[in-house]
């Protein structure tokens, strides 16, 4: 399940338990705080030196990790540094976006490679055999045969057991078997999540900011569509039929604009990018009629180019130069926001919120109000006062969560009977 292990409070294993445990929290910790000598190890365990020397020499042995330089010492022996082994050991993570398709080859350090992208294909046969044609390509490119695995990232529910979509509304996608079938094109392990999940990931694996302690907190994607991934103890919560965090379909208006899903007024059709542009549209028209009365409606309507150029970013470069209704549409798209937010906190009480996706680009219109709706909805001050933060990596994360679905299993705590 991918459960991470807190190098700050864990319990090492015993006779009872699997080496397995053992093995894996010496990875976690040198993923953390390596390079790192076999004395640090040993006292940052609680184990006796022999044993970290032979669990050491296992994960040499299977290649995992290796030996760097060596630390200073006060006398005697300096002491080799050890080190994950991450420059030869790669990933290919795919993110299939409403309009776009991109695929990044990463080492499992989290560096990139090499990257392209094309415009997504609205039929998954066609997609899927786009995606495996690139992916050859771009291995073959870059000479990577230690290619452990592809990770998958799609905007709706997912069955990560399987790989299967169960259901991704802007794509139109229903039951598509997207897991095995790249895996028959590739002959390698596929892994394939929804996005908010997935970005929750790359948070813990590879974006973790210095101090932070990613255990418990929501990631709140706000994008082409909405949606959230929980992570509980250091493990994505998916629920029983893998359909957990799809807040974006919560209803806040039974007679609201429609949604991608079918149904109407849900917390997506409020605050979407699509929603948002919407807005913009619509309070720059009104604002231009009562300028120059006499204007029919609709006379200003902008062209099909000129709608998709419109997007977050463009509305907050706009607002930046002085357009107030780009800057009241992304602040009346913070206030639903807030309103969302209040009821996943309500919900779930995390420890915090990150907020990823397109509207980060105009957070600094969307802020106040977000925080003014959390603080009138929530029922205790505590839960008012949740913080929540903007992550600093994004559009990036969700490529980023895709190399984490293949890099997480070599770290994540094992299942232990």
């Amino acid at each position: 399940m991918n459960r991470k292990i807190d190098t700050q409070d864990f319990q090492r294993a015993t006779r009872d338990t699997p080496r397995e445990v053992n093995r894996r929290i010496i990875l976690a910790l040198m993923r953390e705080r390596g390079p790192i000598s076999r004395a640090d190890l040993a006292r940052t365990m609680g184990v006796p030196r022999g044993m970290i020397t032979t669990l050491v020499r296992e994960l040499l042995e299977k290649g995992l990790i290796q030996e760097g330089g060596t630390a200073h010492a006060p006398r005697g022996r300096r002491p080799v540094l050890l080190q994950l082994r991450s420059h030869d050991r790669f990933a290919v993570g795919v993110d299939i976006r409403t309009r776009r398709t991109v695929l990044t080859l990463s080492d499992f350090g989290g560096e990139e490679i090499a990257r392209e992208e094309f415009e997504t294909l609205r039929n998954p046969d066609t997609e899927l055999q786009e995606v495996a044609s690139r992916v050859k390509a771009l291995l073959a490119t870059a000479g990577a045969e230690g290619c452990e695995g592809v990770g998958v990232v799609v905007p709706g529910m997912v069955d990560s057991r399987t790989g299967r979509v169960l259901n991704a509304p802007t794509l139109g996608w229903r039951d598509v078997d997207l897991g095995a079938t790249l895996e028959a094109r590739l002959g390698r392990t596929v892994y394939v999540e929804r996005d908010a999940v997935a970005c929750a990931m790359a948070r813990m694996w590879l974006g973790e900011q210095p101090g932070e302690r990613t255990r418990d907190f929501v990631y709140l994607i706000v994008d082409e569509g909405v949606g959230v991934g929980l992570i509980v103890n250091g493990q994505p919560v998916r629920g029983r039929n893998f359909t957990a965090g799809e807040f974006g379909h919560i209803p806040l208006d039974l007679e609201g604009p429609p949604c991608s899903c079918g149904q109407r007024g849900c917390f997506e059709a409020f605050t979407s990018e699509s929603a948002t542009v919407e807005r913009y549209l619509a309070t720059g028209s009104q604002q231009r009629r009562d300028a120059e009365p006499g204007t029919e409606e609709g006379a200003d309507a902008p062209t099909a180019p000129e709608r998709a150029h419109l997007s977050v970013l463009e509305l907050a470069n706009r607002a930046r130069a002085g357009d107030v209704a780009a800057a009241e549409a992304l602040s009346e798209t913070g206030r639903y926001l807030g309103v969302g937010m209040a009821a996943i906190i309500n919900a779930l009480n995390p420890a915090r919120i990150v907020v990823g996706g397109a509207i980060t680009a105009g957070w600094e219109w969307a802020e106040e109000r977000a925080r003014r709706e959390i603080v009138a909805r929530t029922l205790t001050p505590s839960a008012a006062g949740t913080p929540f933060l903007v992550d600093p990596c994004y559009p990036e994360t969700r490529l980023r969560g895709a190399v984490a679905l293949v890099v997480a299993p070599a770290f994540a705590a094992p299942q232990v009977a």
